[in-house]
Order: C-alpha cells, then sequence, then structure tokens
C-alpha cells in the first residue's frame, strides 16, 4: 500500500513537473513572439515613441541620452529590404526633440518641443506640440511650426496623436484634470483646432494616464497607465474602445506578454498590418560564458537589457 502511494505520489510530482515545462514553454514562445524593431537600434542607449509610414519604409523615433536630459527625432529609410543608419531630423538642435507622429496623408510629422516660440530668443519654455510639413516633390521638411493656441498652453503638452480626420489626442499635466498626467482630444474643424477636451473617467484617473495612440476612425485607444492596481507593474499599455453612441468605453489592460513588470509605453499600432509598436524596458538577460569582449557586446547590446528599446508584436484588435 505505501509503494503504491509513494508510486502515486511520484506521478503526480512528474506530471505536475511536466504540466509546468509545457506551460512555461507556451509562455516562452508567446514571449519569443515580441520582437525587437531592427537591430540597427541595438547600440542607442535609450529609443522611444516610435512611428512608421504606412508603406513601412520610413520610421521615425526619439534617441535619448542615457539620463534622458538630450532628446533628438532620428530617421530611418528601408533600401533593398535594409534599413539605413539613423540620421537627426535637420531641425534638431539643442532643444529637447521627441514623440515624431506622422499624419494620415503623411505630409506632416508632429513631434513635442522645448524650443522656443522664435529665433530671437534661447530661452527653453514648456513643452509644446509642433510639427513640420513636408514638400512632397522635394522630399525635404519645412521649418518647425509651433501648434499654437487652444492647444499648446503655459503647461505641458506631450505624444500627440493624430486620426484619419485630424482630430488629435495628446497627454497634459493641467490642475484641471483628474490626475497626474491626462489624456486630452482636440477637435479638428478644417481649418484649426478646437479647445481641448479631456477625456472620460473611463480612460482617465486621479493617476497617470499618458502616450495615447488613437485609431485611424476613432474606434479604440491605446495609452499608457502607470503603477496600476490591474497592472503588472510599473506602466502597462491598456486599450479602450467606443460603443455604438461614441462613448469610450472602460479601459482594460492587454495582458502579458506585452505588459511585463518594467516599463512599457508609447505604442504605435500599424492597422493594415497588425502590429504594435511599443517602448519596453524589459529586462530578460542572464549571465553566461562569454567567448570574447565583442561576444559580451553582442549579447549586452542585442538582448531585452533593461534598457529603452522598440519592440513589435502582431496584435489583433477587433
Amino acid at each position: 500500500m505505501k509503494k503504491r502511494l509513494k508510486r502515486t505520489i511520484t506521478l503526480k510530482s512528474k506530471l505536475i513537473i511536466f504540466l509546468v515545462l509545457i506551460s512555461n514553454s507556451i509562455i516562452a514562445q508567446i514571449e519569443s513572439e515580441i520582437t525587437q524593431f531592427d537591430d540597427v537600434l541595438n547600440e542607442y542607449h535609450n529609443i522611444r515613441d516610435f512611428c512608421i509610414s504606412k508603406d513601412g519604409n520610413d520610421a521615425y523615433f526619439t534617441l535619448q541620452s542615457p539620463d534622458q536630459s538630450i532628446s533628438q527625432i532620428a530617421h530611418i529609410k528601408k533600401e533593398n529590404n535594409k534599413w539605413t543608419e539613423p540620421k537627426l531630423l535637420p531641425f534638431c538642435d539643442s532643444f529637447m526633440y521627441l514623440e515624431p507622429f506622422l499624419s494620415f496623408k503623411e505630409d506632416r510629422l508632429f513631434f513635442v518641443s522645448n524650443r522656443q516660440l522664435n529665433d530671437t530668443t534661447r530661452v527653453k519654455k514648456d513643452f509644446d506640440i509642433w510639427y513640420v510639413e513636408k514638400d512632397i516633390k522635394k522630399g525635404k521638411w519645412s521649418k518647425p511650426k509651433n501648434l499654437g493656441a487652444p492647444v499648446n498652453s503655459n503647461l505641458d503638452e506631450f505624444y500627440p496623436s493624430v486620426s484619419k480626420n485630424n482630430n488629435l489626442y495628446f497627454t497634459m499635466v493641467s490642475p484641471a484634470g483628474y490626475g497626474k498626467d491626462d489624456i486630452y482630444v482636440s477637435t479638428w474643424d478644417g481649418n484649426k483646432y478646437e479647445k481641448p477636451i479631456l477625456l472620460n473617467k473611463n480612460i482617465n484617473s486621479d493617476g497617470y494616464e499618458f502616450n495615447a495612440f488613437i485609431s485611424l476612425d476613432e474606434d479604440f485607444l491605446l495609452f499608457s497607465k502607470y503603477n496600476e492596481d490591474d497592472g503588472q507593474g510599473s506602466g502597462d499599455l491598456y486599450i479602450s474602445k467606443k460603443n455604438a453612441t461614441g462613448e469610450w468605453q472602460k479601459a482594460t489592460n492587454i495582458g502579458t506578454p506585452i505588459n511585463t513588470k518594467y516599463m512599457e509605453y508609447c505604442p504605435f499600432y500599424d492597422q493594415k498590418n497588425e502590429i504594435l509598436y511599443f517602448t519596453s524596458k524589459r529586462l530578460h538577460i542572464k549571465s553566461r560564458k562569454f567567448t570574447s569582449v565583442i561576444d559580451f557586446k553582442n549579447y549586452v547590446e542585442g538582448s531585452k537589457n533593461g534598457l529603452s528599446k522598440i519592440y513589435k508584436t502582431v496584435l489583433k484588435i477587433e
């Protein structure tokens, strides 16, 4: 009887171990589907807030110093199915530049900067939303233009995202909001932007809501929330959809393995190809024996090493 019981316990233990191994294998397989955007960016310490053209041949993103005090917008182009080395956009100077976003027609590139309003002063101002316009024939961008009031104010405005009809979603830190950072929308009337409207409490809260990506038809919103009770830890990506009457529904966490206990933020969604691009500080690096300094360098730079990097994964949004 004791031998039979012992054998039964042993079989149960093996079954549990087997199930755990299968479970871990499935998790690893899903996690492996989340890949870095491209190796060409591995040598840089902090990469964040990414957008890509509809044809997939032009990408814009922010390069930052390790302490994030220096911030510049860079561009890469796909040639012969390979990405070129990043080049800074021509308007970048000693001020901070970040969070590029292409308009639907791709004739405007929105971004955020604390640059001065004119060339007569070198004094930094608060962060505003700016844009440049593209000369399609020459392929060159105009000088930066401040979006102006009522979108910009004496407060900080961040992370512009525009729908097909040019309605603008962005983050603002305002005492009139619900919390620390909140998400607003400013509608486009065909000539100008209207006064920003604070999105409802199904999206905003007394905490931090930021980095909102709006879908082309304004039927869903992807954004980050920080340190929420239903989160994995740090910043997580959430989604909210509109109902039949056009009201935003309660935002839900998009879950693991996209979200981790590390910071996930700055979503960009390619609706045509159903690919989610996002920034993450995920850390899956382990010590091992290295054959050389080059081996060490390649492993550390190429891994999910805790630095801010652009990742991508297939994500179907119904």
